[in-house]
């Protein structure tokens, strides 16, 4: 029987990629529910092309539209976050792709943990605000998460096998992004077209925003301190503009071990879909020719400074990479509809940090509430710095 998913955000880049990887093994894979947030002409068109079960739709004003939308079919139509939490507790669902980008995703996606379910984890923020809390939802619910960004895909495919064995360190890879090469000066004038272009990946543009000023590498190295039980001692972090080493895991022993590819990020789609076997696949191929040369060199923080605030919340703890996540959301929002310039996203941040209510042992609700308040410090600051 081909397995049933959920993919929450089929509308965004990772979700697109997602039914592309879905339509290539119609004997494995099912699509049972698709969820975006208000994209409801794409979301209109994934709904007859793949014949879900069910659809829904983040936005309630949307509602009525989908409904018109899909009234040639049998599918089912729901609208609202309380819907999204329900419906991925469903029997009928044996994988949940959890692809829904930023803080709304985590509801969802802990839903989802406490029904048992496997989960093709994209979304980073579950893990940065509520690590330490979808860890114990996981011991008691028996679910399983599968890492879907390329760098905890490659750390986790490079642990398979080494059950028991001292890991060292793990190095995350970073491309650098379109400004790797800019000074801080010329970091002070650069828009957000320039940032969303980036050299090797296709993704977002709060994906492709965070992955400018290197806040994307500090969100995914406090989801890797989760994800694989590490101390921020043992996360480092370079730089590999060729982005063909996706990441690096350091043994006790003095061995290393990469997993490499190209960028392209259906093939961990397609490893999170098909773990623990490897489906024989028709994606691109690495060929060594077309990179004669790997580099590599520190992150400079000085410039970009999102990495180090990053380090600086892992480390404190508690609720602070909560308010780091919302500061950064609400920052990079103000930058991409020109209210805020590049360097001045971690200026936002770094406030929102200094001026928040430190909370070291948070609960769900009291992120919830961490969450609004940094949210409305970062724009309140945003606003003084407009005027």
């Amino acid at each position: 029987m081909p397995e049933r998913i959920a993919l929450l955000g089929s509308t965004g880049s990772i979700g697109t990629q997602s039914l592309d990887i879905i339509s290539r093994y119609p004997e494995k894979f099912v699509v049972e529910v698709l969820v975006a947030g208000n994209n409801i002409d794409l979301l209109t068109k994934q709904a007859k092309s793949f014949l879900p079960d069910s659809v829904v739709i983040g936005n309630k004003n949307l509602y009525k539209q989908l409904k018109e939308n899909l009234k040639h079919t049998s599918i089912k139509v729901y609208a609202g976050n309380d819907a999204i939490e329900q419906i991925v507790e469903s029997s009928n669902i044996d994988v949940v792709i959890a692809s829904i980008v930023g803080y709304s995703g985590l509801r969802p996606t802990v839903a989802a943990i406490k029904a048992g379910k496997k989960i093709a984890l994209a979304n980073k923020e579950t893990l940065v605000v509520a690590g330490e809390i979808i860890g114990k939802l996981v011991g008691e619910s028996g679910s399983k998460i599968i890492p879907v960004d390329s760098e905890h895909s490659a750390i986790f495919q490079c642990l398979v096998g080494e059950a028991g064995n001292p890991v060292e360190k793990i190095t995350l890879t970073a491309s650098g992004g379109p400004f790797l090469n800019y000074t801080e000066e010329m970091l002070k004038n650069v828009n957000p077209c320039q940032a969303l272009k980036h050299p090797n990946w296709e993704m977002g543009a709060k994906v492709t925003i965070d992955s400018a000023s290197l806040m994307n590498k500090g969100l995914e190295v406090i989801e890797a301190k989760w994800l694989f039980d590490l101390t921020p001692d043992q996360i480092s972090v370079t730089i590999h503009p060729q982005s063909v080493i996706h990441s690096l895991v350091h043994f006790a022993d003095g061995s290393v071990k990469a997993q490499m590819g190209v960028p392209d990020m259906r093939v961990p789609i397609l490893y999170a879909l098909s773990y623990p076997d490897r489906f024989i696949s028709d994606l691109p191929r690495l060929d060594f020719k077309d990179h004669p040369t790997l580099t590599f060199c520190e992150p400079d923080r000085k410039r970009f400074r999102n990495l180090s605030l990053a380090f600086d919340a892992l480390t404190k703890g508690g609720n602070m990479p909560c308010i780091l996540n919302a500061a950064n959301e609400v920052a990079v929002d103000a930058f991409l509809k020109g209210k805020l310039g590049f360097l001045q996203m971690p200026d936002v941040v770094e406030h929102t940090m200094e001026r928040s209510l430190f909370d070291p042992s948070p609960n769900l609700d009291s992120l919830e509430l961490t969450d609004i308040n940094a949210r409305e410090t970062a724009k309140n600051y945003i606003n003084k710095l407009d005027k």
